[in-house]
């Protein structure tokens, strides 16, 4: 099946257009994955080469990233529970704000913006010199070859980076609030222990794999789908960085209130 982009109908039928196309192109590589695993003709090689290539693009930056975070969480919250009188409760913080929210949009933020516009950006290569079309040709579908390990390959990068994410996040808050706010290691650890759960741990890692899906989805749909040359694969990466970001929040904001629903907060039941 050859990819192509639909014609121009107007702002608002291309955005509803391109939202469908996008869709039907989820839906495609679930499929081509699916049936590459039951044929025993998985891109193995592929994708590990791409697992590794990720990691290595996104790893620091994100550590990186994270280190001030955590700095700036245990400065806030220090402050303010001294003026609460809430010294204690330093360690609860950092567990709902650093595993619940910073870690995985920390690393959606760099599968998307540093890994998804280098996987948009070599599909878009692929594309304009028509190494895509000699696939079909060929009998080899594109989807399956190309976007299949790609979309593997984010989803369990960004899975294990969120667990470096959080160990940084909360290792940083700690040692920060120990050493330069004078707070009492074992109340930081018995507030942390105390308010947060495995469930907590677990839905962040939901959330960075959805993160992870959505944004490979769309930069392997850009890429595979570029025209115009050279500019239009520059075009492509600034289209799917930006419509990434765009469903990574919302992806949050859905995941996020129904775990609010499904599980209740501690005190609360």
């Amino acid at each position: 099946m050859l990819l192509e982009t639909p014609p121009s109908r107007g702002p608002v039928a291309d955005a509803a257009l391109q939202i469908g196309h996008m869709l039907d192109f989820a839906v495609l590589t679930l499929l081509a994955g699916l049936r590459s695993l039951r044929y025993r003709r998985f891109p193995w090689r592929e994708c590990v080469h791409q697992m590794w290539f990720l990691a290595t693009v996104t790893t620091l930056p994100a550590v990186l990233v994270t280190v001030p975070l955590g700095v700036m969480v245990a400065v806030n919250i220090g402050s303010l529970a001294g003026q609460l009188g809430a010294q204690g409760y330093g360690g609860a913080v950092v567990a709902f704000v650093i595993v619940g929210q910073a870690a995985p949009l920390i690393c959606a933020l760099m599968i998307s913006g540093v890994g998804g516009s280098a996987i948009c950006a070599d599909l878009g290569s692929r594309k304009i010199r028509e190494e895509t079309d000699a696939l079909e040709v060929m009998g080899v579908s594109t989807v399956e070859r190309l976007a299949v390990p790609r979309v593997v390959a984010a989803t369990v990068v960004t899975v294990l980076l969120n667990g470096v994410v959080m160990a940084v996040g909360i290792g940083v808050s700690f040692a920060f609030q120990v050493i330069a706010l004078d707070n009492s290691p074992g109340s930081f650890l018995g507030a942390l222990t105390e308010f947060s759960r495995l469930s907590d741990f677990m839905v962040a890692e939901i959330k960075a794999a959805a993160f992870a899906v959505c944004a490979a989805i769309v930069a392997c749909y850009k890429g595979l789908t570029v025209k115009g040359g050279p500019s239009g694969v520059g075009d492509a990466v600034n289209e799917a960085v930006v419509l990434a970001f765009v469903l990574v929040f919302i992806v949050n904001v859905v995941v996020t209130e129904l775990y609010t629903v499904i599980v209740p907060a501690r005190g609360a039941y």
